[in-house]
């Protein structure tokens, strides 16, 4: 195994046998009191502090600027693994955090999904770890073509929880918003955190945010090198930059060039740039770019399908052009959309708190984005439940894709629709695991506005923590503090209604940067459009992608049908959907073709050598 990441061992006699099969050549070793070892993996410099208090040990792992002495002061208040919860509360970043209270142990990631946590049995004994790959190489876990099927047939768009599914037999996912709680032998998952009530009035929560914010942004330089940042020109990226910039003066920001003449990120990144005088600035011009989609065959990562695939090649020569110059550490805005553009939900709740507000904004998205005014009043009054609407996918999934201007005002984010290459086995099997998904699925919060964000956090959250895995190999750690679990509370504690609506773009990020970030960018109100450089760099590496899916792994296994999808992609394109469509598609083969190996990427390659 190759890369950062890490094993959870509880302090008992049988972990010690566990210990011997981590597929680390040479990993590094952290206690519990007792002796036995409790944390082994691999970290990158800076990412772990441990802080101990007696019988007490805690480990905070990933992005979390706190003092020593300040965790070593929450450490020493804690008794029994239950007093983490304070503790987890008032920790800044996103990081997991692990403890080791007096033989008992405590293990959770962060509440979006960003830092995740997954379990499995290994002779009798519970074993956790950051990566499902490491617990499958641990454990001798299969493919779970289940899970594979899933993936294919809703297009990659499956939501959380169905999509937090590892690919491989026997590994079980931990819910963010719970840890996992051993005692000797016998490992529980227990919630820890619910969402908070959102009261505030934009005003004071605009205030709570840039605070989070502030704060979030005060120490998120590296251990070693300098800090990096995004400046795309944007809301998101241009907030975190001149937060970034107060106390880093060697920043360095960076943007990709734009090749198509109406995207006006070019104007806004300009006007930010002359404001942020000491920061050094990088523009890669389009031409030294890789093309969208170039080498969409080369494998990024071996636990999960890369979720990026046309921006693959670009992503790994913006990583090194950024450790060439001495990045260790790069800010991007991820997340910024997710928290900061409410999903339409939220109209339920302010349709039968405050009617006359609701029909307004409703009046004003069937103005400004042409929303069929009676089809979606009537999808208001009756908004049925999660259950449904997971039933509801299993029996639509190969339907006609639904009109465009019909908003997403159930329990999930878009409607799911298998795409025409996906055999009938695949959707077959995608329909019994969304009735079971309804079966079990609990709504996030009992607000279905407040459940929207966060089910779009929880849903993009591993997405972006696929996006790092490129940065990590340049030796670069992408860090998106929007993920932030202090940051996401204090957006969660703002009244719904209060930052949505058609009239203003992400109000609530733009009143608490005000005073920070140059008025013009506050008033943004459009999107850079890629749409155009998607399609011309399809149809310049179409011939490899062609060539890709000619000897189809996918195939093999009786999941796609590779005629179909030939005849799809030589078809004319009436739009960018195909381009869409194939990034899953793509992640999906290549990680097939890796773990199918007669000895795959993630089985003991380095241990083996090491033997």
């Amino acid at each position: 195994m190759t890369g950062a990441g890490f094993v959870v061992l509880p302090d008992t006699a049988s972990a010690a046998e566990a210990r011997a099969v981590v597929p680390w050549a040479a990993p590094r070793v952290y206690s519990h009191a007792s002796g036995r070892p409790w944390l082994v993996g691999r970290w990158s410099p800076g990412e772990i502090q441990v802080a101990t208090a007696g019988p007490v040990r805690v480990a905070v792992i990933g992005v979390c600027p706190v003092t020593a002495t300040r965790l070593s002061q929450l450490t020493a208040r804690i008794r029994t693994v239950t007093d983490v919860d304070a503790l987890a509360a008032e920790l800044p970043g996103s990081c997991h955090v692990v403890a080791s209270v007096d033989g008992q142990l405590r293990v959770q990631g962060s509440l979006t999904g960003l830092r995740r946590v997954f379990h499995a049995r290994r002779n009798g004994t519970t074993v956790a770890a950051d990566r499902a790959d490491v617990l499958a190489a641990m454990t001798g876990a299969g493919i779970d073509e289940r899970a594979l099927a899933v993936r294919l047939a809703c297009g990659g768009l499956v939501p959380s929880p169905l999509s937090d599914l590892p690919l491989w037999n026997g590994i079980s996912p931990l819910a963010p918003d719970h840890c996992l709680v051993w005692d000797r032998e016998s490992a529980r998952d227990v919630r820890w955190w619910q969402p908070p009530a959102a009261e505030l009035p934009l005003a004071a929560g605009a205030q709570k945010v840039r605070e989070a914010l502030a704060s979030a942004l005060e120490d998120r330089g590296p251990a070693e090198g300098r800090l990096s940042t995004d400046l795309s020109g944007g809301m998101d990226s241009t907030s975190l930059c001149f937060l970034a910039a107060r106390n880093a003066p060697d920043l360095l920001t960076f943007r990709w060039g734009e090749a198509e003449a109406g995207n006006d990120d070019a104007a806004f990144a300009a006007h930010s740039i002359g404001s942020l005088d000491r920061a050094e600035h990088l523009v890669v011009p389009p031409a030294e770019l890789p093309a969208l989609f170039a080498d969409a065959d080369a494998l990024i990562d071996a636990e999960e399908p890369y979720p990026f695939v046309r921006t693959a090649a670009r992503t790994r020569h913006t990583a090194q052009l950024l450790a060439d110059r001495g990045s260790r550490r790069h800010l991007a805005g991820h997340g910024g959309d997710e928290l900061f553009t409410p999903f339409p939900g939220y109209l339920h709740q302010l349709l039968r708190r405050r009617p006359m507000t609701a029909i307004r904004h409703v009046r004003g998205y069937a103005a400004l984005k042409r929303w069929p005014l009676l089809h979606t009043l009537g999808a208001l009054v009756r908004p049925g439940d999660e259950a449904a609407w997971w039933r509801a996918q299993a029996e639509h999934l190969t339907d006609p894709p639904l009109h465009k201007r019909r908003p997403s005002l159930g329990w999930g984010l878009w409607p799911l629709r298998a795409p025409s290459w996906v055999t009938g086995t695949a959707v077959d099997e995608a329909r019994r695991a969304l009735r079971q998904a309804a079966g079990t699925a609990q709504p996030l919060s009992r607000d279905l506005g407040q459940h929207q964000s966060l089910l779009a956090l929880r849903t993009s959250a591993p997405w972006y923590r696929m996006l790092a895995r490129p940065f990590a190999a340049a030796g670069v750690q992408l860090d998106s503090p929007f993920f932030d679990d202090r940051v996401v509370e204090a957006v969660l504690r703002v009244r719904v209604h209060e930052h949505s609506g058609p009239w203003r773009y992400k109000p609530l990020l733009a009143e608490a940067m005000r005073g920070i970030v140059p008025e013009t960018v506050l008033g943004r109100s459009t999107k850079g459009e890629f749409s155009e450089e998607a399609s011309s760099g399809l149809r310049r590496n179409l011939p490899a992608i062609l060539d890709l899916f000619a000897d189809s792994a996918l195939a093999a296994h009786g999941l796609i049908d590779p005629g179909e999808l030939r005849t799809r992609l030589l078809a004319p394109q009436a739009d960018n959907a195909m381009g869409i469509a194939l990034e899953p598609l793509i992640g999906c083969e290549t990680w097939l073709r890796a773990a199918t190996r007669p000895t795959p990427a993630w089985r003991f390659d380095d241990h083996a050598s090491a033997s």
